[in-house]
């Protein structure tokens, strides 16, 4: 019996490899993610004249990230996020197309659920840091029409001043700095907190090696994470970045809008400052969410 074999080389194989994935995966959206997926892997192989010991230290990088993971700590987001994919996919999906709708960013590596329920109004710091400047958050959750939205949810989290979420420092209480708000008959939200400041994304793992070997810094500008939430409503992940920070313009993950920057300014309202529970000096900053509606 003789054995047909089929020869395999450097002219064929983008070719071979398409026509094996194309005609055997049956689900047209995995096929034409698979295809395009295989058609410039290869081509990004030919292009450099990948080596052998390029491709093997690929694999060992890939390898050390999946490694890096743990049930708090997802290094291949923070990988996402570095390159600029993360934003990518997110303006892919989320274009506001000249809509008044907020724009989105980036969730981030360090969304936890399950942050605490807490009235309107309240602070999410439970352990202030030495450093952080007390900061008073409020505005409006309108639709584009400029109405109140009313029940909506809003899923606050942020980095401490020392510039670690409260996953990462076993010193700081579980869920500091974080806290889930609905919205009343007016739309209006408003909570107590200190001022984001700017951070390192984490180094001490393999996306911090590319990033050193990459000459890049690992800074992000200060920020508030939202993610908002109304039925009819569509979701939105956002961000409120700090005025005048000076990595607005150099993002270490690429996810900065001009549009998303919230302008912190000394407040010496006393009545505001009884009412929020929170002392004098502080800062305020008011930013307006729209939501769009689901089609």
């Amino acid at each position: 019996m003789t054995v047909k074999v089929k020869d395999f080389g450097l002219n064929n194989l983008p070719d071979a490899v398409l026509e094996e994935y194309g005609d055997k995966t049956k689900d047209p959206r995995f096929r034409k993610v698979m295809l395009s997926l295989i058609t410039h892997l290869h081509a990004f192989a030919k292009d450099v004249e990948l080596t052998e010991e390029e491709w093997f230290a690929g694999i060992q990088f890939l390898t050390a990230v999946g490694q890096k993971c743990d049930d708090v700590r997802q290094e291949f987001i923070l990988l996402s996020d570095t390159l600029g994919l993360s934003s990518l996919v997110d303006s892919i999906n989320h274009d506001s197309a000249g809509g008044s709708a907020t724009e989105s960013t980036v969730l981030g590596p360090f969304y936890a659920e399950g942050a605490p329920e807490l009235p309107m109004g309240a602070n999410i710091v439970q352990q202030a840091t030495e450093k952080g400047i007390r900061a008073v958050v409020m505005g409006d959750i309108s639709n584009e029409q400029g109405q109140p939205i009313v029940g909506a949810t809003l899923d606050v989290w942020q980095s401490s001043s020392d510039g670690f979420y409260h996953m990462q420092d076993e010193n700081m209480p579980d869920h500091n700095l974080t806290g889930r708000f609905v919205t009343g008959e007016d739309g209006k939200y408003y909570f107590a907190t200190e001022k984001p400041a700017a951070y390192p994304v984490p180094t001490d793992g393999p996306v911090g090696d590319m990033l050193r070997a990459c000459g890049r810094h690992p800074m992000r500008p200060g920020h508030l994470h939202f993610i908002i939430t109304a039925p009819g409503y569509k979701r939105l992940c956002t961000h409120i970045f700090t005025n005048e920070d000076e990595y607005l313009d150099s993002d270490a993950v690429f996810a900065t809008k001009t549009s998303l920057v919230g302008e912190y300014k000394d407040c010496n309202d006393e009545a505001l400052a009884k009412e929020m529970n929170v002392e004098m000096p502080f800062e305020k900053v008011v930013y307006n969410f729209i939501l769009a509606e689901s089609k």
